[in-house]
């Protein structure tokens, strides 16, 4: 891959335009703006992968039906792994967090079909398995370690600010007891990262990003919605 001087800017301003989305969206906008501010952060992000010259197969933007067909088994997936942990009792604490409070139905609709899948799923995949890895060169065509990692190291870091919170998690504190939170975060953080290498599976197999979409918001509003039921 030719690192272009357009492909060097567009980087640097994507992954400005990723700092500057997760400081509005945890420390400076209402909740309201939360999905909102990852849309347009989402958009964005595409046109500046586009303009720097790669396709929409580099973004994972192109095609429908292998995507879906490999999220859809990738969600069965999860949900077995949920299933497992419901059902085993000791394994129940995973979904014992402080964060998420007591949500009625429709406060539980917004926060999965809203912040969840707008203000997290959709940013976080075109972002880390669609244009960051198009800018680093990764293709459909065979499996690349270095922008593979390069995104998934960033996807990290993106969850610096999420991370402080962790500790509220009943399991992570029955785990971890009174580490340092700066401890925690860290933790937290190479977790993400290491999660996104896990996602990017998921894109590379299904040849697109919905794959990664579908098994990731199937994680987060499966696990949401496991937390209020078990509360």
């Amino acid at each position: 891959m030719s690192w272009s001087a357009g492909r060097v800017l567009a980087l640097v301003a994507a992954v400005g335009t990723l700092a500057a989305s997760t400081t509005l969206a945890n420390r400076v906008l209402p909740g309201w703006a939360y999905p909102v501010c990852g849309l347009v952060a989402a958009l964005v992000l595409v046109a500046l992968g586009r303009a720097a010259g790669c396709s929409w197969t580099d973004l994972g933007l192109r095609g429908l039906r292998r995507p879906a067909l490999v999220g859809l088994l990738g969600a069965a997936a999860v949900a077995l792994v949920f299933g497992i942990a419901v059902a085993v009792p000791g394994l129940r604490t995973v979904y014992q967090d402080g964060r998420v409070g007591d949500p009625d139905l429709a406060q539980l609709l917004w926060l999965t079909c809203g912040r969840i899948l707008f203000g997290t799923v959709l940013i976080e995949e075109v972002a880390f398995r669609g244009v960051l890895p198009g800018l680093f060169g990764a293709t459909d065509e065979r499996w690349r370690w270095p922008p593979i990692l390069c995104s998934a190291a960033l996807f990290g870091l993106w969850h610096a600010l999420p991370a402080l919170a962790i500790g509220r998690n009943a399991a992570v504190h029955a785990l971890f007891g009174a580490t340092p939170v700066v401890v925690l975060q860290v933790l937290a953080m190479a977790a993400a990262g290491v999660a996104g290498i896990f996602l990017h599976l998921w894109r590379h197999f299904g040849r697109g990003v919905l794959a990664s979409v579908i098994v990731h918001f199937t994680t987060n509003a499966g696990g949401l919605t496991l937390v209020v039921v078990l509360r």
